[in-house]
């Protein structure tokens, strides 16, 4: 008789591992956990995170395609940017994108329903986005109008050619927004072909959190963006790599204007490289617990009437507003795929001195 009772207790034990095995959809594979986000690998090469947070009553969408300027070709600049764009004009079903999204991914209160509209619009957009002259023409002019805001910024120039002196190779030393001429000379059929090519769930990550059923989301994702077939085609991974510098280098932009400013970039790694957490936490002692470390007010290199010193500022403020040599100073580490670039710098009015300021920045690094 206990013979009988312990297999029946095992064919019950077997029965639900059976039973929550088959809760994942066809094809679809677990990966691993960490801090409550679980990976599932589906058979079209999608990746999707679900974070479920009971708590929450809403639910967040977002798709992350695996694309950026470091995959741009001759006369393409800006293309990844440009995407952005064109991804939310029209699809090829008729769907006006404009109409039903705002952001670049869906918040929505937490139902099945709208769970469902947001798996299936991006879904949609990640196949179907149109591709006419008459769309590119008209979204052009949102693009050059950000370009040209770029450009009436001293500060955001001096950046961009700070960084085409730091790379000579890699795309990273060209602005992301891209060039104006390519952005109004190129057909509509280089981005058409740059979408076809990269915005495929093989190369895609979906996140969904918020209060959300598990199982039920993943076969909603089995029955949206995971019924897309997986491209034929097969992407080549990127292999230009920037070389060591051989020296210092130094660029000057001199424009129409009041204000100065001074950059201090080094290279770096990469976000995934161990030492990236060491540069996060350097930016974050170097700027100190108000961020950016912003000091000075109305007038002149003066300190903005404050009383006294903040036991939480930074160290660039110590050592270079503080001693009112800038109005501001700031760190900031760019993470990125391929090795970036740790960036000091600093805001100066026009009569402080902008060697003394980069003087400033050697002795607190």
């Amino acid at each position: 008789m206990k013979r009988i009772l312990v297999v029946a207790a095992l064919l019950c034990v077997c029965g639900l591992a059976a039973a929550f095995a088959q809760t994942l959809p066809p094809g679809v594979q677990k990966g691993v956990s960490m801090g409550g986000i679980t990976e599932y690998d589906y058979p079209d090469g999608l990746r999707v995170l679900l974070y479920p947070d009971p708590a929450e009553p809403k639910v967040t969408v977002n798709v992350t395609y695996l694309v950026g300027s470091r995959h741009e070709g001759y006369g393409e600049t800006g293309m990844a940017h440009l995407l952005e764009h064109l991804d939310f004009i029209e699809t090829t079903n008729g769907r006006k994108v404009k109409e039903e999204l705002t952001n670049y991914y869906e918040t929505v209160s937490a139902s099945d329903e709208n769970l469902k509209w947001a798996l299936g619009l991006e879904a949609d957009r990640m196949v179907n986005v149109k591709f006419t002259k008459q769309i590119l023409d008209t979204e052009m002019t949102v693009v050059r109008n950000e370009l040209e805001r770029g450009e009436n910024q001293p500060s955001s120039i001096l950046r961009e050619r700070v960084a085409a002196t730091a790379y000579i190779w890699h795309n990273y030393g060209k602005a992301v927004v891209g060039s104006k001429e390519d952005l109004e000379n190129v057909p509509y059929t280089r981005p058409e072909a740059f979408y076809h090519k990269y915005y495929q769930p093989d190369n895609a990550v979906l996140v969904v959190t918020g209060r959300i059923d598990e199982a039920k989301t993943l076969q909603f994702v089995a029955d949206s963006i995971g019924k897309i077939p997986r491209p034929a085609r097969v992407l080549d991974q990127t292999y230009t790599i920037e070389p060591s510098q051989d020296g210092e280098r130094f660029v000057a932009l001199r424009r129409v204007g009041q204000g100065q400013n001074v950059i201090v970039a080094y290279h770096a790694v990469s976000a995934g490289h161990p030492d990236s957490a060491a540069l996060q936490v350097l930016s974050g002692i170097m700027n100190g617990s108000g961020g950016r470390g912003v000091r000075g007010g109305g007038g002149g290199g003066g300190r903005g009437g404050r009383d006294g010193a903040d036991p939480n500022e930074g160290r660039l403020t110590k050592f270079v507003v503080d001693t009112e040599l800038a109005q501001s100073a700031n760190m900031g580490f760019q993470g990125r795929h391929d090795p970036g670039l740790v960036e000091f710098s600093a805001t100066l009015t026009k009569d402080q001195s902008p060697d003394a300021a980069r003087n400033a920045i050697f002795t607190a690094i």
